[in-house]
């Protein structure tokens, strides 16, 4: 409890060195900043345009986050008083629903502000302690950690061992499904911290409100709170990672990888026979700890080498073409290298291209009275998030589709503006006075 308590008192420290300027500093600042461009636009002789995040009112006063300084920091000694004595209560999680690419709703968890910062401070404790027991398998949800590493990895092994039968697997509502007594048991394992657990425990057992009803239940955390994640991976590195280790490896013929992002996780293993004994095991452990498995997205796909594949027993070539499979918003495949070479692709997966350019085309139609500069400033942060995380070395000619559809959705919307029309030859004037980012290359660190 002694570092919760020191984790908290750093963040008092922190909050006075970035305080943000009180309200009647920032309107100071807007008004010089639009003195200064009045100026300049009555210089050059330009009409005067308003920024569109500028015309958004100021928060208003009384909100979770507050406006005074003082009475923010006053707020954490309590709550650091509360942490330390006991007496601090989990309130219940405002529960919202968003979209899920399937269509069907993902329940999210909002916590009040005070709840964000007494969980960040447990998650520091907690990341110290188990980021010695994580395994290599493990990239989700970890500092220096991400899943560009992941896919690296598997492609190298997948490479050197030219491929084998893959299992992927996913976890159906792992947030809303984890045992709360199984979770705390794995949580005593390696935490002996009474404070430590009893906060963990209000925080499982808070309920989330729902319509102004409060729902309770003996399993989930709730997606959306700081430290669910983390109880996650901690759930997940004992239900998989350390049963992989210790009862798979040691059991199989061949050679196996295991490699795991949060609640997705795919397995390699050499031969066929191995990969069909744990596929059969996988349901009862997850089983066991109340995890059921998503019985589309759980399968085992034959991803050898095209070139390694065995002769069936009638004398044809070859037995069954090797498969794709989708792992982290990337299909992998098999391919030729410059150099001839067998290597493994990653192309963008076909459901995550279709959702990130059908939310940029409704962004397009619903901003399109905007000015010019800030939809190309806009278009252009998007595109570099998007270039950032699918910008692999062998995924260039999906990355570069991807900004040749967006000029399209933006040049569609931009025609609905006016009646005047839009062709290409005016477009691609557009486009050199306010140009789109292209994509680039980016190389993942393993």
């Amino acid at each position: 409890m002694a570092q919760v308590t020191e984790e908290l008192g750093r963040a008092c420290i922190l909050r006075r060195r970035t305080e943000p300027p009180s309200e009647p500093r920032r309107q100071a600042m807007r008004g010089s900043r639009q003195s200064e461009r009045r100026g300049k636009s009555e210089e050059e002789g330009e009409p005067i345009r308003r920024d569109p995040m500028e015309q958004r009112a100021a928060p208003a006063r009384g909100t979770s986050r507050g406006n005074d300084a003082e009475g923010q920091d006053s707020r954490l000694v309590t709550l650091l008083e509360a942490a330390k004595s006991g007496r601090y209560r989990a309130p219940a999680v405002r529960r919202v629903y968003i979209p899920k690419a399937n269509g069907e709703p993902r329940p999210l968890g909002i916590p009040t502000l005070e709840d964000k910062v007494l969980q960040r401070a447990v998650v520091m404790v907690l990341e110290t302690v188990y980021e010695q027991e994580f395994l290599e398998c493990s990239y989700g949800f970890r500092p220096g950690r991400w899943a560009q590493q992941g896919l690296e990895a598997f492609r190298e092994a997948a490479i050197k061992m030219a491929g084998g039968w893959q299992v992927e697997l996913e976890v159906r509502k792992c947030f809303e499904t984890i045992d709360h007594a199984q979770l705390q048991q794995v949580l005593s394992q390696r935490v002996g911290d009474g404070e430590i657990k009893r906060l963990v425990g209000k925080w499982l057992n808070a309920g989330v409100m729902e319509d102004g009803a409060l729902q309770r239940s003996e399993a989930g955390t709730p997606q959306g709170g700081v430290i669910s994640p983390l109880l996650a991976n901690i759930y997940l590195h004992e239900v998989l990672d350390v049963w992989f280790e210790q009862q798979v490896r040691p059991r199989m013929k061949g050679r196996v990888w295991l490699y795991r992002y949060a609640d997705d996780a795919v397995m390699l293993f050499e031969t066929e026979e191995d990969a069909e004994r744990v596929m059969q095991v996988l349901p009862k452990r997850f089983g066991k700890y109340g995890l059921p498995l998503h019985p589309e997205k759980t399968r085992q796909v034959h991803f050898k080498r095209p070139d390694r594949r065995q002769e069936r027993d009638d004398g044809d070539e070859g037995g069954a073409s090797p498969r794709t499979f989708d792992f982290l918003g990337f299909t992998m495949h098999w391919g030729k290298s410059l150099k001839g070479k067998w290597i493994v692709r990653t192309r963008t997966a076909k459901d995550r291209y279709r959702r990130a350019l059908k939310r940029i085309a409704q962004w397009c139609q619903g901003h399109r009275h905007e000015p010019i500069a800030w939809q190309q400033k806009m278009l252009n942060l998007k595109l570099r998030g998007h270039y950032g995380y699918y910008g692999r070395l062998s995924n260039g000619s999906q990355v570069w589709a991807m900004l040749k559809r967006v000029i399209r959705a933006w040049k569609r919307a931009l025609q609905r503006r006016s009646q005047r029309g839009l062709n290409w030859r005016k477009m691609n004037r557009l486009l050199k006075r306010f140009p789109l980012l292209t994509p680039f290359q980016v190389r993942p660190v393993t």
